[in-house]
């Protein structure tokens, strides 16, 4: 049988006022319409809903029984329109984000708290994965947009620059190139080298750095995340070289770092976005907050830093 919320509405007044009267006045309706709608229900369920008397209407045990389904469906569309309300005028709904482990702990997090006080009944999603999980993401439309390296090449969609960071040299107390204010990559010639997989992103600017500079570690130990990279280097199995917003995830292993040089190694970290999905109010107001993020004063860790404003085309 196909009844209408708004019939189920005129059902409910009728039940919860007993009468037709005041049932009408209720939802604003004539009580010749209200009667006519009531009898129509009726007629569809093939049973009587009210018992009329002279002085109020009341349910009968079939009609007792309607309403409390009647009550669970108009109360559940009630929800539903609340929260498509809200999702149209981003006050609900689901912010999705791709990133790389390093931003998910590091640049994210200011910008999800203040996003979060403006924004208290939306969530936030974050999905921390590999530069290519993330395009893809982006590509099949399970994430709103990612923030990531900029790679030199997408098709995934629209891409702005929005940080930098620098990388430094990263190393047991001690080491011997711990006394040298800063580390050329020449100056890795012959040392042990802890890299990341060379799956990571961050392994694709160590590789470009040791082959500009012309220079080949003595020996390469590999790991797939942060935490193990710093485990190894603090063991003594060699150093490393990381962004500087990776930095803060190694601060367990109670490692030193120095800059790096000739060449400098700048990592950019970008949106990307699909420019042919449109996307919901709550994540526009997201990418709003990346976009004033350095003229809001946001801060970053030391190391990196915003680009300034980013406009989308």
């Amino acid at each position: 049988m196909d009844l209408t919320v708004h019939q189920l509405r005129i059902v409910l007044a009728v039940a919860r006022t007993g009468s037709f009267t005041a049932a009408g006045d209720s939802l604003t309706l004539a009580q010749s319409s209200l009667s006519r709608a009531v009898a129509d229900v009726e007629r569809r369920l093939g049973v009587r809903l009210f018992e009329r008397t002279t002085r109020r209407v009341v349910l009968t045990p079939e009609g007792e029984a309607f309403a409390k389904v009647a009550e669970e469906v108009v109360a559940s569309f009630d929800r539903g329109m609340n929260h498509f309300r809200g999702f149209l005028d981003g006050s609900s709904g689901t912010v999705r984000i791709a990133t790389l482990p390093s931003l998910a702990a590091t640049l994210l997090p200011p910008l999800v708290t203040r996003f979060r006080e403006a924004h208290p009944g939306v969530t936030v999603q974050i999905e921390d994965g590999l530069l290519a999980q993330g395009l893809e993401q982006v590509r099949t439309g399970e994430v709103d947009f990612a923030v990531t390296r900029c790679a030199a090449q997408t098709d995934s969609g629209w891409v702005r620059p929005i940080a930098a960071d620098e990388f430094v040299c990263v190393l047991p107390p001690g080491h011997p190139l711990a006394t040298q204010d800063q580390v050329a990559w020449s100056d890795l010639r012959d040392v042990d080298f802890v890299g990341f997989h060379p799956t990571s992103s961050v392994r694709t600017h160590v590789d470009d750095a040791f082959a500009r500079a012309g220079v080949t570690p003595r020996s390469m130990t590999e790991a797939r995340n942060i935490a193990s990279v710093g485990g190894l280097v603090a063991a003594g199995q060699g150093v490393s070289a990381v962004p500087s917003l990776v930095l803060p995830l190694l601060s367990f292993a109670g490692l030193e770092h120095r800059p790096l040089v000739e060449p400098v190694m700048t990592r950019t970290v970008g949106v990307v976005l699909d420019p042919d999905r449109p996307l919901a109010k709550a994540s526009q107001a997201f990418l709003e907050l990346i976009a004033t993020a350095k003229k809001s004063g946001l801060r970053l860790p030391p190391g990196a830093t915003w680009l300034g404003r980013v406009n989308r085309p």
